[in-house]
């Protein structure tokens, strides 16, 4: 079942868990993780990266996600993740995405509000939902992003900008980084808890990978409703790749490494959705809002 982004995190945020938002970039781990939602009857949003946009070809990547979503009898959402190309954003509008993050956090706010309530207007028309990023979020994912800090603002700005642009989802500065921690990270619910109550509007954590169960949860009842997941994603893939290559007699076989790949993928999103409080939701279906 595909489903509205906006409607799954509102969900979420009504009943006190977060919709996980795990990033796929081939046919296999799409379809661990939607195995991983409908072990666990969980509501998910997938979520594609630009560069493997580019890299699988736009129309491959929509036509996959909409084969595996046929069958799966759980609500799904089909997400672009981190899109600072305008041109990019355009094409998963036209071709009928859930919804797309629109990543301004290296602009200047003037641009970053000018740009993103443009993308809002087009997106709404398509009946796309938009998650907006003006703040600058630590760390690189598929080649988005910088290791330094960069544009940050007051809540007060950034609830000023949700008005202005009509953004659907906000994803803000929150402590945590893209990709594996080097140190623990100093995490900010609380400006979480104050967005979700002065905007109204579903938050997103960005860099779930690394924090505790502890921290998950912290953030969750802060009001937090919509949790990515990449690096997590990636690291169980390759390690389901390499336990098989060291162990078997059979790593000459494709299927067999693709398949331990998969089950690796699987597992690792189940724990996650354990841990957000997602497991069961899915047969809320009637509150996600209608099938595209």
């Amino acid at each position: 079942m595909i489903k509205s982004t906006l409607a799954l995190a509102r969900h979420g945020q009504e009943n006190g868990y977060a919709v996980p938002a795990v990033n796929v970039f081939d046919h296999v781990s799409l379809r661990a993780v939607v195995g991983a939602a409908v072990d666990h009857s969980s509501p998910l949003i997938v979520q594609v990266s630009v560069k493997t946009v580019r890299e699988v070809g736009l129309t491959l990547m929509t036509e996959m996600f909409r084969a595996v979503a046929s069958e799966a009898p759980v609500p799904l959402a089909l997400h672009l993740d981190h899109c600072p190309d305008l041109a990019v954003a355009r094409s998963v509008i036209h071709a009928g995405w859930s919804s797309l993050l629109l990543d301004m956090s290296a602009s200047p706010l003037d641009e970053a509000l000018r740009e993103t309530a443009q993308i809002v207007e087009l997106a709404h028309a398509a009946g796309l939902d938009v998650e907006s990023e003006i703040e600058n979020i630590l760390g690189v994912e598929d080649g988005v992003g910088s290791n330094e800090a960069g544009n940050g603002y007051s809540i007060e700005t950034l609830v000023d900008a949700a008005e202005r642009t009509g953004a659907d989802l906000l994803a803000p500065q929150l402590g945590t980084a893209h990709g594996v921690y080097k140190a623990p990270p100093i995490l900010t619910p609380e400006r979480a808890q104050n967005l979700v109550r002065l905007s109204g509007r579903p938050v997103v954590l960005h860099g779930g990978t690394g924090l505790t169960d502890q921290d998950f949860r912290r953030f969750i009842d802060a009001g937090v409703s919509k949790i990515n997941i990449s690096t997590a994603v990636k690291v169980s893939y390759v390690a389901g790749l390499r336990e098989t290559l060291d162990g078997s007699t059979g790593a000459t076989d494709p299927l067999r490494l693709l398949r331990a790949a998969g089950q690796s993928v699987r597992s690792e999103i189940g724990k996650h959705i354990k841990i957000f409080g997602s497991d069961g939701h899915a047969s809320a279906a009637g509150a996600f809002g209608v099938t595209r």
